[in-house]
């Protein structure tokens, strides 16, 4: 692969002149078996390159732990890329946001109680320089300049939102090149924050959706000389839960990346397909309120969520044959989709008298953080013993991110972060009643200080103003559902319940969970994680990949933590159900 080099007015690739035209695809998002059919359509939408960036939550889930195996596998992804002819531009963090858990950073930083992220923290330097020695040491023969399809690796990720010391972003800077880095470098901020973000000696670009020439002048006004370049161009939007499904026009985007190109610039679409956040990886955002992304990263982009070409995907092929010469190849077809209309969950199990066959049991004087129980992902399950019979007053320091109450398996109220909600009243039937409280993670906070962001019952909890001691925390990740205790049953058990059933597939294909009558929770088919529902919307179907599925039998599994149909079935339908895109 050719080297990518700067001048004063722009990129060359080998001493010719070059632009990036490229797209974001993160490998983490797809399921690996269908990364060669993104990046082929990325190529015939006429990209050049894509961008990925890195999860170092995932990669390295424990301190002691690497993983870069299956759907994680970037060395694999990185020669798909290049046997499509593709270039890559690396987004290595350790900061990712993204709308990505805790912003890809990995929850075991925050066992430390006044650990500092994103700063000269000691502990937090040696934890990336750590991360960067295992990831870019197979990475190496990737670089462009061993022949590789990497072409530039970023610095960071917007770092002029959150801080302005310029000696941090050259501690992460030193870190890459000492770890074996020698192609470009880059920065990428918003416009407001470029001066702040930016680093000497370092390319900088700038992210933004709209008013492309005026931004441009911006990061001119900034860098006299040098490669003009969006890392990220908005042509989309992500979704939060109790919000509208975000669109944006084909034919307006399609006007802003013309506006862009006209300029010279290079680009990097956010996003070219979107993708899933699969199981619990969802981040969310928290501005006085915090607010939880949903489960489809479909992001309204060239690709959709099925992989899809879109309305957006011909515009821009449109456009970028302007500037660009562009595959003669066809506009790839919709791929086939799978349709069950009903699939019945006959079998159930109760999640409180389910948890000791699922984790193990965890004493202490208080409840135990997440972080402390060394979980990343999931929930807790928190019980001890109410010492007084009759009303009662439950006060929690802090829920994060949302806890649902029970009195000897009986619920009595949930406490939502999001409506800032930290007491409820109940009634105890005897003295020693169990008092059982189920946290969910919905999502450590992606973007600004509050990445900061530790969960479960985090504080005191007291009840009618006294502390609650004795403690039991069990810790459910759910990343193994072996243990539960299915039984066929006609009725529903009360609280959170697992409800399974099977169906039949004949030719495995795209397929989207549609969860009417269901109130919140997860899914599983075959063990695989496809994420979040919740009725409150925007979203009301899961996205099923056609390599999770396999001929013959196939099994799904529901978590409804409130109260499903009757009915108890689900159905299985061709196409996707994100929401409204109104108010």
């Amino acid at each position: 692969m050719p080297v990518l080099q700067t001048d004063k007015a722009g990129f060359l690739l080998d001493g010719h002149p070059f632009r990036i035209l490229s797209g974001g695809l993160h490998y983490f998002r797809v399921h690996p078996d269908q990364w060669a059919d993104r990046l082929r359509k990325a190529r015939l939408m006429g990209l050049n390159t894509v961008e990925t960036y890195v999860p170092w939550n995932l990669h390295q889930p424990r301190p002691d732990q690497w993983r870069m195996d299956g759907g994680l596998d970037l060395p694999r992804f990185l020669d798909l890329a290049a046997a499509e002819g593709l270039h890559v531009l690396l987004r290595p963090g350790p900061y990712i946001c993204a709308e990505w858990e805790g912003g890809g950073l990995p929850s075991w930083l925050l066992a430390e109680p006044d650990m500092r992220l994103r700063t000269r923290d000691p502990r937090f330097l040696a934890a990336v320089d750590d991360y960067f020695e295992r990831l870019l040491t197979p990475l190496r023969p990737y670089l462009a300049s061993q022949g590789g399809p990497v072409l530039a690796v970023q610095v960071e990720n917007e770092y002029g939102a959150y801080g302005d010391d310029t000696a941090y972003m050259q501690c992460i800077a030193d870190s890459l090149r000492r770890c074996g880095v020698d192609v470009p470098l880059f920065t990428c901020d918003q416009p407001v924050d470029l001066e702040r973000g930016a680093l000497p000696g370092v390319l900088a670009t700038a992210n933004f959706g709209s008013r492309s020439a005026h931004h441009l002048a911006d990061l001119r006004a900034q860098r006299p000389e040098g490669p003009l370049m969006t890392s990220e161009f908005w042509i989309g939007w992500f979704d939060r839960w109790g919000a509208r499904h975000v669109v944006r026009d084909p034919d307006e985007a399609a006007q802003e990346l013309d506006e862009l190109l006209a300029t010279g610039a290079s680009v990097n679409f956010y996003m070219f397909h979107g993708g899933t956040n699969f199981g619990f990886t969802n981040g969310a955002n928290d501005k006085h309120t915090y607010r939880p992304t949903v489960t489809s990263y479909d992001y309204d982009s060239p690709l959709d969520e099925a992989g899809d070409p879109t309305a957006k995907y011909t515009a821009f092929r449109d456009v970028i044959a302007k500037y660009a010469p562009v595959p003669a190849e066809p506009v790839p077809a919709p791929g086939p989709k799978l349709a069950v209309p009903t699939v019945a969950l006959t079998e159930s199990a109760g999640l409180l008298p389910s948890a000791p066959a699922l984790a193990s049991a965890v004493e202490s004087r208080r409840p135990l953080t997440m972080e402390e129980l060394e979980q990343d992902f999931g929930f807790v399950l928190y019980e001890t013993a109410l010492p007084l019979q009759g009303p009662a007053l439950l006060e929690v320091d802090q829920v994060r991110d949302r806890a649902q109450a029970f009195v000897d398996g009986q619920p009595v109220g949930v406490l939502e972060r999001e409506n800032h909600e930290h007491a409820l009243s109940f009634t105890v039937p005897r003295a020693g009643s169990t008092l059982s409280i189920l946290v969910e993670n919905q999502g450590r906070v992606n973007y600004g200080e509050g990445i900061h962001d530790r969960k479960g019952l985090l504080g005191q909890v007291l009840v009618d103003g006294v502390e609650l001691s004795g403690w039991t925390n069990r810790a459910l990740p759910l990343t193994e559902l072996d243990g539960i205790p299915f039984a066929a049953t006609t009725t529903t058990p009360v609280g959170p319940a697992f409800h399974r059933g099977t169906f039949e597939v004949t030719d495995s294909a795209d397929t989207h969970v549609h969860l009417d009558g269901w109130t919140k929770g997860n899914a599983w088919v075959n063990g695989f994680a496809l994420g979040r529902y919740w009725s409150r919307g925007p979203q009301s179907s899961l996205y099923v990949p056609a390599p999770v599925l396999r001929t013959g039998t196939n099994e799904i599994v529901v978590l409804e933590l409130h109260a499903g149909p009757r009915s108890r079935t689900v159905s299985l339908r061709e196409t996707a159900d994100l929401g409204p895109t109104e108010e």
